[in-house]
């Protein structure tokens, strides 16, 4: 079973949290120990994300991030290597994030072959097109066993969201806004009642809900109104000013979310 399916059918009554960070930021060797140690301290699923030059889904410190990384040196050949490396020592799911450029110029059968060839379970692609995704994409992504994760938003319609629910395994993307990537202090009336809306929709797929959860506050909405909650701009601070050590991170990540 692929490992992100196997996550939802043994937590069903467990609210995942699910981190992302950007492969080679800070540094372009600490990807492997980021991800070891975030399984060694209890997260479930990983997150990495493939730097790129224009990511228009994010807020200023996944940009940032993202150019750091490239200046490092990282790039998907360099990250699928170091994946490689702990292949074997990773047990949880590694969901790759990352825009299709990129992975067009790697190429879509070599790109799955590599994901499969290093550990990683499922794909986040923000600017997919959805026709491309049925016609191109998923066909391939089916035999190499991936996930294709779709992202929703407060926008998309219900038609829409039950189209990809139909269309789509592992898990849907909850996004808790339209707007780009970064941390709040809580989820407005607005937010809450999309949350519900998409609660009485009865999914097939669990969902993960991202952007803007930062504290407990947020934290507990996502995870009271979802399978999890996925963080990301307010680890890749923590991560930065951390230097990359992931452990102090984390420590100032959990002290977070318990206030």
């Amino acid at each position: 079973m692929n490992k992100i399916n196997a996550l939802f059918t043994n937590n069903r009554d467990k609210k995942i949290l699910s981190l992302y960070f950007c492969a080679g930021c800070p540094t372009l060797e600490g990807t492997s120990d980021v991800i070891l140690t975030m399984q060694r301290r209890g997260i479930s699923m990983i997150e990495v994300g493939i730097p790129f030059s224009d990511p228009l889904a994010d807020g200023p410190v996944i940009q940032s991030a993202a150019t750091q990384a490239l200046k490092n040196g990282m790039n998907l050949r360099t990250l699928f290597s170091q994946l490689r490396d702990i292949k074997d020592q990773v047990e949880i799911p590694l969901v790759l994030m990352g825009y299709l450029n990129p992975i067009l110029h790697y190429g879509i059968e070599a790109f799955c072959q590599s994901c499969v060839d290093s550990g990683v379970s499922g794909i986040i692609i923000p600017d997919l097109p959805f026709d491309d995704y049925l016609k191109t994409v998923r066909p391939v992504a089916d035999r190499y066993d991936l996930r294709i994760i779709m992202l929703i938003t407060p926008e998309t319609s219900e038609d829409r969201i039950r189209f990809i629910d139909d269309n789509t395994d592992g898990f849907i993307y909850m996004v808790s806004s339209a707007s780009i990537t970064g941390a709040q202090n809580s989820f407005d009336e607005q937010k809450q009642a999309y949350f519900r809306r998409i609660n009485q929709m009865n999914l097939r797929n669990p969902r993960m809900i991202g952007f803007g959860i930062s504290n407990k506050q947020t934290l507990q909405a996502a995870q009271g109104n979802a399978a999890g909650a996925i963080i990301g701009s307010k680890f890749v601070t923590l991560l930065n000013e951390s230097q990359g050590n992931a452990d102090i991170a984390l420590d100032k990540l959990y002290e977070a979310l318990s206030k």
